[in-house]
């Protein structure tokens, strides 16, 4: 199976090879090429999720991050762990955008 062409795909299966080309645009680079190292979660929550994780370049944060999605322990996230972080900032930004729509204008 290859990925869709981008232009006949639709947006969700362009969305879906979004996730799975960014994943691999940083795993590699060192060790195991199919998984995140620390650093190279790091880097990727800094240049990729900047702007809705407060660009992470906290290294307490990365490793809370590392931690929590490391589900087996072994050091690296793998991709269904890091389908994971994204599908639960994905619902975080959903319900926050949620919330913020259904609140009424303040009158002036």
């Amino acid at each position: 199976m290859s990925l869709p062409d981008p232009e006949n795909a639709s947006t969700l299966e362009n969305a879906m090879q979004l996730m799975i080309q960014t994943f691999h645009k940083y795993s590699g680079n060192e060790g195991d090429k199919y998984t995140l190292s620390k650093a190279e979660l790091k880097e990727m929550l800094t240049t990729e999720l900047g702007q809705y994780l407060g660009h992470a370049k906290d290294k307490e944060a990365v490793d809370k991050v590392m931690r929590e999605l490391d589900s087996n322990g072994d050091g690296e996230v793998d991709f269904t762990e890091f389908i994971i972080l994204v599908g639960a900032l994905t619902v975080a930004c959903n319900d926050f955008f949620l919330e913020f729509n259904e609140k009424p204008a303040k009158k002036k």
